[in-house]
């Protein structure tokens, strides 16, 4: 078996870019992180009525989230229990029962197995429907409104799990009374590449925004904005005062700061930038003045799998790794559930126009994403042992900043978030029991 050990040097930032592409890895994955990490499976606004259903991934297992008769919220594995077949294949719904097309064995909303063709004749009324239900999620948790879930019973609870990460997801979540909720459904599309590659980078990755989406600034950044952008570009989101955030849960965000709490301009919208500018008492007594003034435009992710960009853009994604080289976005549009009409009609479009498959930000990063992808996948000699450079900013964060918690470096580009998420990736791949966050090197299982 691969020793991951060898590719990850945390300590000296140095990556094999094997990880990003190794089926072995791949497998691994699915087996030692997915199966025991908290994963984002919808949000409340989903599924508001009994009966309701949402259908996802954890990982490679196919799940179904619905809200019971009782309004309590359950999650189970796709897959009938006689021969595997999906008892769902509706992307969402409502329905009194979930029956599989194959051979017609049927369950309630809680799970339970209710009906079973031939159960008299067939089965002599020995098959005890009792022991057959669907495969519950172990545990399934909420976080101001998104559903969570986890296969391992022996994990941390989710707001332990979050950490000082929920700080940062607050700016997303929390900042009217009533909270937010989804429109425009849930926009889906595939990328070649690794989905660690869009993981890490909304991890904290603002480097790339000066150079990979320079047009896009062009097109829609507001005057002041620009005027920032004269001269050497590459030094934009050094210039612009920011944050890294990085936690040793895995956890990251990098963010500039937004002084006037409007989304600096919200990207040229006028109804987005004067509901800001309105709400922005609530906001404060709901999050402080800190949270406020920034997060602006933040690359966050909860770690391994749920990102998200703040204000002006608001959506919310979860990268479903479907192969060593390929994986799938699921976006969601958020808004406050207590803004007016017109204002989330405006926060759809300007999503629409950034960040879905459309969108002129997100063509760039899936182009950056899908070329590594297309270098990797062909299994050349020289390229899988070069390694790959990380050791930006290392040795400059500090845990002690006033108004932002966790590990904090004081500009908004470097990529300490991204070693600290890789260290916590190596820690899930090479520990046999869940494993707690800063295990020391020598406490490591290896895994040969």
């Amino acid at each position: 078996m691969i020793d991951v050990r060898s590719l990850v040097d945390f300590d000296r930032g140095i990556i094999s870019p094997r990880i990003f592409s190794d089926p072995e890895i791949f497998d691994l994955e699915q087996d030692r992180l997915f199966s025991r990490v908290w994963l984002l499976l919808a949000h409340e606004s989903q599924i508001p009525n009994p009966g309701d259903f949402f259908t996802t991934w954890m990982g490679g297992d196919p799940v179904i989230v619905v809200r019971q008769k009782d309004r309590t919220i359950g999650a189970y594995l796709n897959a009938c229990r006689h021969r595997g077949m999906k008892v769902c294949r509706a992307d969402a719904g409502n329905a009194k029962a979930f029956t599989c097309t194959y051979h017609g064995w049927s369950y309630g909303q809680d799970g339970a197995l209710i009906d079973v063709p031939n159960l008299e004749d067939g089965y002599y009324n020995e098959l005890e429907k009792q022991l057959w239900g669907l495969v519950p999620v172990t545990q399934v948790d909420t976080y101001k409104g998104l559903i969570f879930g986890n296969w391992d019973p022996t994990a941390p609870s989710l707001i332990d799990y979050l950490g000082d990460g929920a700080f940062y997801l607050d700016c997303l979540l929390d900042r009217r009374e009533g909270g937010v909720e989804v429109i425009s459904g849930v926009n889906k599309w595939t990328f070649r590449g690794n989905w660690k590659l869009a993981a890490e980078q909304f991890t904290g990755d603002n480097y790339h925004g000066p150079i990979s989406h320079a047009s896009g600034f062009m097109a829609m950044m507001p005057p002041e904005m620009l005027a920032a952008m004269t001269g050497d570009i590459s030094r934009t989101f050094v210039d612009l005062p920011g944050r890294q955030y990085s936690s040793e849960w895995g956890h990251g965000s990098g963010f500039i700061l937004d002084p006037n709490g409007d989304g600096l301009g919200s990207f040229g919208s006028e109804i987005l930038a004067k509901y800001y500018k309105e709400t922005m008492p609530e906001t404060i007594s709901r999050l402080g003045q800190a949270r406020v003034s920034g997060p602006l435009g933040s690359h966050n992710n909860i770690f391994p799998s749920t990102s998200f960009l703040g204000r002006p853009v608001n959506t919310l994604r979860v990268w479903h790794a479907k192969g060593p080289n390929e994986f799938e976005t699921w976006a969601l549009t958020l808004v406050d559930a207590a803004a007016p009409e017109e204002v989330k009609e405006e926060q759809r479009l300007l999503t629409m126009r950034t960040f879905t498959g459309g969108g002129v930000f997100e063509q760039d990063d899936g182009e950056n994403w899908s070329q590594i992808g297309e270098n990797l996948s062909r299994r050349g000699a020289i390229i899988h042992r070069t390694p790959l450079n990380y050791e930006m900013g290392m040795g400059h964060e500090h845990d002690d900043d006033p108004d932002y918690p966790g590990n904090i470096g004081d500009h908004p580009i470097g990529e300490n978030p991204q070693r600290r998420f890789y260290r916590r990736w190596l820690e899930f791949l090479t520990s046999e029991e869940w494993p707690m966050p800063g295990s020391p090197r020598k406490e490591l299982t290896n895994v040969d």
